[in-house]
Order: C-alpha cells, then sequence, then structure tokens
C-alpha cells in the first residue's frame, strides 16, 4: 500500500499543473501521480493549436473572448464559469512561461497569435503546431525537480475507493480514499491511500475508434467516478474534429489543426467545390460544430469517404514555418502541400461532458476533485470554443490548488481492504477482448456519430446491451488486465453518451438529431 496526500490520476497539463503547485506550496506533503503510459503520454500531447488567451488589449478583450466562448457553447455555457476562465487565463499562462514552456514569437518579439475557428481575435498563443507537446515537457521537467512528487508510469487505477469498498464505517456520505491501482509491468495490484484524489485522466475518443486522441483515451476518469455514483452531465456533446486526416484504417487519426484553416486552407469537395460557403457565412472558419455537420451531409450526399483541404494557394514557407509537423506527415504519405490537397475527415476529438464539478474543480463526491477534459465545468457547454481547453485545464488545476491550500480535508480512520482476486484464472480471451472493442466502436461510428436518430439510439442501446453482458462476465472470471478495463470503462462511457443521447430533446451545439430539428 502507498499513503499519500494527494492522488492525481494522469498525466496531462491538468494532472502536473496541480502537481507543480501544490508541491511546490507543500514540501512536506506528497504528490502521486499514476498514469497508464508513458509519463508524456495524455492528449495535452497531441494538442496542436495551443492556449486561447487574451494578451493583446489593443485589439482583444476579455469580453470578446467571452462572448465568442458563449456563441460556441450555443447557450449551455455557465456564464459566470466562462468570466472566471477567461479572466484567469493571463494569470495562467504566465505561470507556464516562468516553468519554462516556450511559445512562438513575431518579429516584432511579441506572441505569435493565431485564430481559429469561432474565435473573433487573433488570441492562440502556440509553439509551432505542437503546443501541447511543449507545455508537457516545461511540466514534467519541473516535477522531476520536486522532492515530493513520485511518477508512476505504466500503472493503471481500476477503481475509486469509496465507502462502497469500506464496510466498517457508517456511509452518510460517499467520501474518496484513494484508487486501487493495477502494475502493469507486474500484474500486482496494490492500495493508493490518499487524503485527495484528484482525476485528470483526460477523454474517450478511442470509444469511436476513428479519433485524434492517442489510444490511451478510454475515460476511465469518468466510467470509475461513475461507478462511484459521482455526478455524470453533458455526455451526449461529442465533439468531433472537421479535419483529421483521412486514414483507411481507422484508430488513432493525425490532426490537421484548426489553425490551418485559420491560416486560409479551403474546405472542398473531390469536384473542387468550396462547399462551406452554402453551409455558414464565416465559410471554413464557422465553429467545429458545424464545419463537421457540413462535412458529414457532403459525405453521406456523395458516398465519398473524405473531402479535401486545399492548401495550395497559401505562402508555403510560412506554411512550412507554423505547421512543420503536418507539412512533414504530409510529405511522408506522399502529400505534396504544395500541389496536393489533403484527404480529411472529422473524427472524435474532445468531450464537452463529464463529471460535474462546482468552481473549486469538486465532485459530488467528498475529497474527490476532477480537471482537464474529464471534467464537466460548465466553461464549454454545447461545444468547446477551439483552445478552449488547455486553458480550462490550467484554471481548473488552480482552483483546487487553491481549495486545497486553504481547506483541511476530513480523515477517518478506516481499515481499506486489499483487492480480491483469489481463484481468478489467468485471462485466454484476448480475441474476445478485441472483437468486442472493435464491435462497440463500429456501434458508436455508425449509431451514435455526428448526427443521430431517436430510433438509432435505441438500436445502439439494445445492441450495447449484449456487449455489456458479455463483458461483465469477462471481467467477473478473467485475471485483470488493463485491456479489460478499458473495454469495461469504454461500455460504460458509451451506455453515458447514448442515455444522455435519448435525454436530450433539442439540437444544441455539438449534439444534432434528425428527430429533434423538425421540433
Amino acid at each position: 500500500m502507498i499513503t499519500t496526500d494527494y492522488l492525481v490520476i494522469g498525466s496531462g497539463v491538468a494532472g502536473l499543473t496541480f502537481t507543480v503547485k501544490i508541491a511546490e506550496r507543500f514540501s512536506n506533503k506528497t504528490v502521486t501521480i499514476i498514469t497508464k503510459g508513458d509519463e508524456d503520454e495524455s492528449n495535452t500531447k497531441y494538442a496542436q493549436g495551443g492556449v486561447a488567451v487574451v494578451l493583446n488589449k489593443e485589439e482583444d478583450s476579455f469580453q470578446k473572448h467571452i462572448r465568442d466562448t458563449l456563441i460556441a457553447g450555443d447557450g449551455l455555457c455557465d456564464e459566470a464559469v466562462v468570466e472566471m476562465v477567461v479572466n484567469e487565463g493571463p494569470k495562467r499562462f504566465n505561470e507556464l512561461i516562468t516553468w519554462g514552456a516556450n511559445f512562438d514569437t513575431n518579429t516584432a518579439g511579441k506572441f505569435d497569435l493565431g485564430k481559429e475557428g469561432g474565435h473573433s481575435e487573433y488570441r492562440v498563443v502556440h509553439h509551432k503546431d505542437i503546443t501541447g507537446y511543449e507545455i508537457e515537457r516545461a511540466l514534467l521537467q519541473r516535477i522531476h525537480q520536486l522532492k515530493n512528487t513520485k511518477l508512476l508510469p505504466h500503472h493503471f487505477s481500476i477503481d475509486l475507493i469509496t465507502e462502497h469498498q469500506v464496510t466498517s464505517i457508517e456511509k452518510k456520505e460517499t467520501r474518496c480514499y484513494g484508487a486501487y491501482v493495477l502494475d502493469e509491468k507486474t500484474g500486482t495490484i496494490f492500495t493508493v491511500r490518499a487524503n485527495n484524489t484528484i482525476l485528470a485522466s483526460g477523454g474517450i475518443g478511442k470509444v469511436y475508434g476513428h479519433t485524434t486522441n492517442p489510444i490511451i483515451a478510454t475515460g476511465d476518469g469518468i466510467a470509475m467516478a461513475y461507478r462511484a455514483k459521482a455526478l455524470i452531465k453533458d455526455m451526449e456533446f461529442v465533439q468531433f474534429h472537421p479535419t483529421v486526416l483521412y486514414n483507411k484504417e481507422g484508430g488513432s487519426s493525425f490532426l490537421i489543426s484548426e489553425a490551418v484553416r485559420g491560416f486560409g486552407a479551403y474546405l472542398r469537395d473531390k469536384k473542387g467545390h468550396r462547399f462551406m460557403l452554402y453551409y455558414d457565412t464565416r465559410a471554413e472558419l464557422a465553429s467545429r460544430d458545424i464545419v463537421s455537420q457540413s462535412i458529414d451531409k457532403e459525405l453521406k450526399k456523395s458516398g465519398d469517404s473524405c473531402v479535401f483541404l486545399d492548401c495550395t494557394h497559401l505562402d508555403i514557407v510560412a506554411f512550412q514555418k507554423h505547421f512543420p509537423t503536418i507539412y512533414q506527415k504530409c510529405k511522408s504519405l506522399g502529400i505534396d502541400v504544395t500541389k496536393d490537397w489533403i484527404p480529411v475527415v472529422p473524427a472524435s476529438h474532445y468531450l464537452c461532458g463529464g463529471i460535474v464539478v462546482n468552481k473549486y474543480g469538486k465532485t459530488t463526491i467528498q475529497n474527490l476533485f476532477c480537471c482537464g477534459e474529464a471534467s464537466r465545468t460548465g466553461l464549454h457547454g454545447a461545444n468547446r470554443l477551439a483552445s478552449n481547453s488547455l486553458l480550462e485545464a490550467l484554471v481548473y488545476a488552480h482552483n483546487i490548488f487553491k481549495f486545497l491550500s486553504e481547506n483541511n480535508s476530513i480523515h477517518l480512520p478506516i481499515e481499506i481492504p486489499k483487492w480480491n482476486d483469489e481463484g481468478i484464472l489467468l485471462n485466454e480471451e484476448i480475441t474476445v477482448i478485441e472483437n468486442s472493442l472493435k464491435e462497440l466502436q463500429i456501434l458508436m461510428r455508425d449509431y451514435v456519430g455526428i448526427v443521430r436518430s431517436n430510433t438509432r439510439l435505441k438500436i445502439a442501446k439494445k445492441k450495447l446491451d449484449i456487449i455489456y453482458n458479455k463483458v461483465e462476465k469477462l471481467y467477473k472470471t478473467s485475471k485483470i488486465t488493463t485491456a479489460l478495463c478499458e473495454l469495461r470503462n469504454m461500455v460504460t462511457i458509451a451506455y453515458l453518451i447514448i442515455n444522455q443521447s435519448l435525454e436530450r430533446k433539442e439540437n444544441k451545439g455539438g449534439y444534432f438529431n434528425i428527430d429533434n430539428s423538425a421540433k
């Protein structure tokens, strides 16, 4: 058993920011970070665009950023939260600079600000087209300098520990005491007892298969919190990134940043028609939900597998400077952006809902906090404004830090039982796991995608029940593995997305149901 003051589950920008702050502030307290992949493997690492933050006060303003966020959120944002996050932005961004993160500057020595879909001004700070990777690098470097932090890569959090596991105490309210953790290299399961647990476990992209997320994005934190009876909301709002490099095989796909359209690229069908002009006055710079739905309509109309992003008219020297990774990736696939169009499709990208938290990142379970993509703060509403996610992670990591610095947690002297896996046979069912995963992903893509209907959602629910029963039986009779736990978590996420989709009777932002549009 490990005993720690703070257990952080996830090693993206949200978890690492909280860790740096709390470890610097309390050198006598310990922070343990659990992450199931390499220490730097997270959605943060793949965030190309940047951080949306108001730095140019002459042309931009907090009010404009707030308005853009509210428009993208389509009436479902919490306005007080939007104001708080936008106003806090510059302070939190400056902390990244202090920790050593680098951002691009122009010839005048000022930050080179980008513009993305849904933004009315240039306000996105970036490091080329690998902003998330650069932030992650700086934060990890700082973590390794702090003696009171312990980072455990290749460790998987199986379940949160609450009163459900601890029978010796009266169940007045649900409280979190840490988590059961699997050491992926040895196969042993141990207990991490923590005064406070922070879920910073990222998104759910792998549930759809075609995704911009890394393969670790399986919704583990949300599924664990749901099993622990935390409130989960707005799961129907899955944001699909409109322009992901078309990949016949599916799986994790390469993102063609929103900023490329901000830079002036055009979307065309295979005949060369610039179809976005027919759907929205902002054309390619419309918000992601509109661009994704428009592409979906075009593909259904034509039967084509993809549309195209045309960069051939752009200044190629400037393009290479701004988007070196994208340029090289296309080149490696034989796509010369000076004369070839880039084949693109929408793919699952970001979850706007998740574990409900207040402005301090507190969940509905005592001593359990959440920040980053796994949380539902009220900032994004029905659709996240581009590059607001890193901003949200920074602000909420700070808010949790501030709350825990000023408030002492109540701790009960309890005995936590060890994880019991006696009599469980080694899992021989790897093929069952792989086949069930493919079945789940096809189900989600075909029935719970960009455009939904009540009929297809109900069919999805029935089909999911069959997968659920198969997976639960496997879970109860097999030795615990990461792949099996991830599959179980993804089935839970699918259930939440389908059910909350059926509950929504009005189309908003990223959620579109053909049965609602007629009302």
